[in-house]
């Protein structure tokens, strides 16, 4: 876990460019068949879009999947096209991400002890990395609208099971505007148009209107 300031607890000291990492796991073709807890399109915008965030912010990324020659297919199309070209992919066998030696390796080679994290399913792909790097002293932040499951009653149980184990919950977006810190940063208005939440585009529409007319 990381070390925190006087008067600040690991669910208060924020996240930064220097201190966060970004882990997804197995966003997959096969694996976004069976998801019904957020709508599809929503999801794969969402995590294509915290991954574009991330490469604003330079922020380390960590990429998995899991048989993806055939169980469970190649990552989304919408994520891959916006990854580095030359940032490799974990493909692994075991089911928890963070049983993989090279996977927590590359998290382990970021030198960042925040670590956010989304992915398939929420209580097995996204759950058990995440509790188990909280175990292993990071801070395990659940992006949990970038990531998916199979049922309403798997996404109850595994946030349940996450918090319980001190994961904190958050959302794809939040954890990228924590990072920014500053809507005067010279990097504000690429994050946004990174982040794509369409209540910012329109703020930022009525922001424009209002300077040429005022």
């Amino acid at each position: 876990m990381s070390e925190n300031l006087p008067g600040t607890s690991r669910f208060h000291e924020p996240l930064t460019r220097d201190n966060a990492a970004l882990l997804l796991v197995d966003h997959q073709v096969g694996l976004f068949t069976g998801v019904r807890d957020i709508e599809v399109a929503t999801l794969k915008h969402n995590v294509a879009a915290l991954a574009k965030a991330a490469q604003v912010l330079d922020i380390p990324t960590v990429v998995t999947t899991t048989m993806a020659d055939g169980m469970w297919g190649p990552l989304v199309p919408e994520l891959a096209e916006v990854l580095p070209a030359d940032l490799e992919v974990f493909d692994r066998g075991t089911v928890n991400a963070w049983d993989e030696p090279r996977v927590r390796q590359a998290v382990e080679a970021t030198g960042r002890k925040k670590l956010i994290i989304a992915g398939i399913s929420i209580e097995v792909c996204l759950a058990f990395p995440a509790i188990s790097a909280t175990a292993a002293g990071y801070d395990a932040y659940a992006a949990i609208d970038a990531s998916g499951t199979f049922s309403e009653t798997k996404r109850t149980a595994g946030l349940l099971r996450m918090q319980q184990a001190g994961v904190i919950v958050t959302d794809y977006a939040t954890t990228m505007v924590e990072i920014l810190a500053d809507n005067a940063d010279p990097k504000a208005y690429e994050l946004y148009g990174a982040l794509d939440m369409p209540f910012a585009t329109l703020v930022g529409q009525l922001s424009a209107a209002y300077s040429k007319n005022g």
